[in-house]
């Protein structure tokens, strides 16, 4: 027998501990990794997979991989597909629902067992979802919605896993509002229009404002930036520069915005505006124990992705029905600041070697 050399050690050792990982990860829930990756009765086919099920191979796109949570989706997809034996296919949105659709289009005729999409703009993707419909394709909706829930299943949309965008939007924004004490002058950068996921923070920053007759929006209203940091940052400082007093607070649709702007705010009267965004991973709590940000509500990226991953390898290989699936998944996301209590419990779970919240 050849003798085995070290590296092929470590990887040996680094997918077993993967494994026991896995096992202990979902086994307090009752979901083994048998459990998980158990293919259906109907299918023998032998393979490397995890479990020895039949291998699968899945189409993914989100937004855009410029966006660190977008980033950390595709690695949470991936890392899964490798523990239960399904191959990941990207196509980044790279914030343009055109390219995405585009993309999306160009890879409809492959062999894909399910697909999961976010889309960049509400409808943008319901021709190819369509299309994918017509080949008995299951389709997952990851955090935006593909169309409005309730066409969704007459679309093709098998299953929608995201959070409660407007809660995100109002428990960020609560927040703000009792830290500057109800009154004052603010700041609202949005991320895009046509996105469902923007629309539903916005509805729930004007919940929290119409409470708050105290406090007016810097601008007269929403700065639209698309996702863009430097967008974002050039709003910002125009807002900045229209008031020579201080202006309280500012709420950011990510925390990838909101970390971009933070700088302008050295050497001006506003240094001490309370900051809060929205998505909650490493660069987002980073600048929470910094001081960066004063808190951030979690949009639950690798949760997400996650579900949407597992959800799929189980309707495959499990063979189940669209009438059997809840049509929507609303996955949690809290709060956390510096006195909130679970920054380092968000921290590690949001760590790319375990790819959980």
């Amino acid at each position: 027998m050849p003798k085995e050399t070290s590296g092929e050690s470590h990887q040996r050792g680094d997918q077993a501990t993967r494994r026991g990982f896995l096992e202990h990860a979902l086994g307090g829930a009752g979901l083994g990794l048998a459990a998980l990756t158990a293919g259906c009765a109907a299918s023998s086919a032998p393979s490397s997979a995890a479990g020895g099920t039949k291998p699968l191979r899945a189409l993914f796109s989100n937004a855009g991989l410029q966006s660190t949570w977008c980033a950390l989706g595709k690695q949470t997809a991936e890392l899964w597909g490798k523990l239960l034996g399904v191959e990941v296919v990207w196509r980044d949105g790279e914030f343009d629902p055109a390219k995405q659709r585009e993309r999306i289009e160009l890879a409809l005729d492959d062999d894909w067992d399910f697909c999961s999409f976010q889309a960049i703009g509400l409808g943008s993707l319901e021709a190819p979802v369509r299309r994918l419909k017509e080949r008995g394709i299951p389709v997952i909706s990851m955090d935006t919605l593909v169309v409005p829930l309730a066409q969704a299943r007459d679309v093709g949309v098998w299953l929608q896993v995201g959070p409660d965008q407007q809660f995100m939007g109002e428990t960020s924004t609560r927040y703000l509002m009792n830290k500057i004490g109800g009154r004052g002058r603010v700041i609202h950068i949005g991320g895009l229009s046509a996105h469902s996921g923007a629309q539903g923070r916005q509805a729930g920053f004007d919940k929290v404002l119409a409470e708050h007759p105290e406090v007016e929006v810097v601008g007269g209203g929403i700065r639209w930036c698309d996702w863009d940091k430097q967008k974002a940052r050039d709003a910002f400082e125009g807002l900045l520069a229209s008031s020579d007093t201080p202006i309280a607070g500012a709420f950011f649709h990510s925390d990838d915005m909101a970390l971009a702007c933070v700088p302008a705010l050295k050497g001006t009267p506003h240094e001490q505006m309370v900051v809060t965004a929205v998505d909650g991973q490493k660069e987002g709590l980073d600048g929470i124990s910094g001081g960066r940000l004063a808190a951030t509500t979690v949009n639950p990226v690798c949760l997400i992705h996650m579900t949407a991953l597992v959800l799929g390898q189980f309707i495959v290989r499990g063979a189940e029905k669209l009438e059997t699936l809840p049509p929507e998944i609303v996955t949690p996301g809290p709060l956390v600041s510096r006195e909130s209590g679970n920054l380092e419990a968000q921290r590690y779970l949001s760590d790319p070697r375990h790819c959980l919240v």
